[in-house]
């Protein structure tokens, strides 16, 4: 925010009693999510939340409460998103905060609700929590996007409430949450209604938005309680069911100061200067629990789960209170096979809930890094542990370094700098793209694959990794350091603006699905469409909106 928003540092961490805008209540196999959001209670100040219009504050809880749900009540099987509010289900972002933010502000914000809404949708597909919108009044702009998120929607028949997008014809922008991939995409509507409705600032309502596609059905008033019941009831029996009580997510344990963030497995060391961070992941220090049993008796202390949890918030963080430090250098260390030995007991055992929920918030957590824009460097030294699921950060980066060797002033009797492939890198934490990090990597190049493939579980030295094509560049003890520091500098210098293009259009090699559509087409359309006049010049549509007049559009197609 203008002034404001990089003034204060933005906090992910939350739980539901420290909630301004939202309720959760839980009752057997349905949970309902109730949006009340407290006008007075914007996460910095300059605008009123008026008509369940959100912002990243509102967000943050959201994405706290699908997360809980997920681990904190596997019992639940149908969640239906609704207002508190009368007459009004959600009037998407609030244009007040959209006006006075900065665009790299704008762009963020976006970015993490689209993350939001992708993982409401991957608990539906993966959780067995099958999301329910009720629309009890009109969805706008983004509380429509909301309500697309979800696997079912009903809107009241009140001949007043209405579902639209009504960016384009009202704000001059896209709306900025998936919502129009959905629409053709997920939901099936024709093109050329799909273009009609995203023109029509009023939006369409009643037995239209049905026939339509926009919605499944249409609730009159009357019967709209024990309706919403009967539905949530109805998914929640379709949705398979998760035996075993609930896992604490116990608030995060965390230090932060201007020049370091710090967690129990993940450091991050600020460099406001070179404009980077460093970052080093810690292996796990014991040895993994022989069963589930185990897995559910050390709940959020579990390695893999404690260090996703570290990881996602540091990735949140940087994002959102960093965008200046544009180069991330991730380092490991520990032992590897304590990370494969964590890794095979999730795999082994996928058909237990919470192991299967560990490994989908992993996946997720990941996508999260693909799309973050940031340079991304791995460096692979002794004592790295870059194994498995660690091994997929080096498979993230945009370039990899392995040191040839040892460092032979420091510890010429150490283990030499190894990566080790294992059964996580072939198949349970696929990219945006829907291919594993390894697919893109060798795309179209099955043969490459098996080759990584046939060595799982072997540690590989620079050598080695390089005749895969797993690493980018592997120096000797006397280069290493010179190249990874021109390495760093180098892409300090270029343009922030130039390098996140690059990043992303390398990034996704492959097919295009409803993700990449989202976080590449639409974010690359609606980054520039932020930066032009027509929106958020000062007699843009976003500047004007509300005043009573009309934006001033430069005409011209470019």
């Amino acid at each position: 925010m203008t002034g404001v928003a990089t003034a204060q540092r933005v906090e992910f961490r939350t739980s539901p009693s420290d909630y301004r805008h939202w309720r959760l209540v839980t009752d057997g196999p349905v949970a309902t999510l109730t949006m009340d959001v407290a006008e007075d209670a914007g996460l910095v100040e300059g605008y009123e939340l008026k008509l369940n219009s959100y912002d990243l504050g509102v967000d943050i809880e959201l994405y706290d409460a699908v997360q809980r749900l997920r681990f904190e009540h596997p019992e639940v099987r149908a969640v239906v998103v609704t207002s508190g509010k009368d007459k009004i289900f959600c009037a998407g972002a609030n244009i007040g905060m959209l006006a006075a933010s900065s665009h790299s502000w704008k762009v963020n914000f976006c970015k993490f609700t689209n993350e939001t809404r992708n993982g409401i949708e991957d608990a539906t597909a993966h959780s067995g929590q099958t999301y329910l919108a009720a629309l009890s009044g009109t969805a706008s702009g983004g509380g429509y996007e909301l309500a697309l998120a979800c696997e079912h929607i009903m809107l009241v028949d009140d001949r007043s409430s209405t579902v639209s997008l009504p960016e384009l014809p009202l704000l001059g922008v896209l709306p900025g949450t998936g919502g129009l991939t959905r629409v053709v995409d997920k939901r099936h509507v024709r093109r050329d209604l799909a273009d009609y409705f995203a023109t029509r600032a009023e939006g369409v309502n009643g037995k239209k938005a049905v026939a339509w596609k926009l919605v499944d059905e249409l609730v009159p008033r009357p019967q709209w309680d024990a309706t919403v019941q009967a539905r949530a009831a109805e998914l929640a029996g379709r949705s398979p069911q998760r035996d075993g009580p609930g896992l604490a997510l116990t608030l995060l344990e965390k230090s932060r100061t201007a020049d370091e963030v710090g967690y129990r497995y993940v450091t991050a060391a600020l460099d406001h200067v070179g404009r980077s961070v460093a970052i080093t992941v810690r292996g796990p220090q014991q040895d993994a629990p022989a069963g589930p049993a185990g897995l559910h008796e050390q709940g959020a202390e579990f390695w893999t789960l404690a260090l996703t949890r570290e990881l996602d918030d540091l990735i949140l963080d940087l994002r959102t209170n960093e965008p200046e430090l544009g180069t991330w250098v991730f380092r490991t260390e520990g032992d590897a096979h304590r990370v494969l030995a964590h890794d095979a007991l999730l795999l082994a055992h996928r058909d237990d809930w919470l192991a299967n929920e560990i490994l989908l918030y992993l996946k997720r957590t990941l996508k999260r890094l693909d799309v973050t824009s940031r340079s991304l460097l791995a460096l692979v030294e002794p004592g790295s542990c870059f194994a498995g699921s660690l091994l997929e950060l080096a498979l993230a980066a945009d370039r990899s370094y392995q040191l040839a060797g040892v460092f032979e002033d420091l510890d010429p009797d150490a283990e030499p700098a190894a990566i080790i492939a294992g059964g996580l890198n072939f198949g349970p934490l696929p990219m945006g793209n829907g291919l594993t990090r390894l697919q893109t990597r060798f795309l179209d190049d099955a043969a490459a694959v098996d080759a990584v493939r046939a060595r799982a579980g072997e540690p590989l030295s620079a050598e080695d990794a390089a005749a895969l094509g797993l690493v980018t560049f592997t120096p000797d003890d006397i280069d290493w350091d010179d190249e990874v520091r021109i390495a760093i500098e180098e892409r300090s210098s270029f343009s922030p603006d130039a390098l996140t293009g690059l990043e992303a259009n390398y990034r996704f090699a492959g097919p295009e699905t409803i993700e990449t559509k989202i976080f590449g087409r639409l974010s690359a359309w609606q980054n520039w469409i932020f930066y032009r006049p027509n929106a958020s010049g000062p007699d843009g549509a976003l500047r004007q909106f509300g005043t009573g007049r009309r934006a001033d559009f430069d005409r011209k197609r470019v």
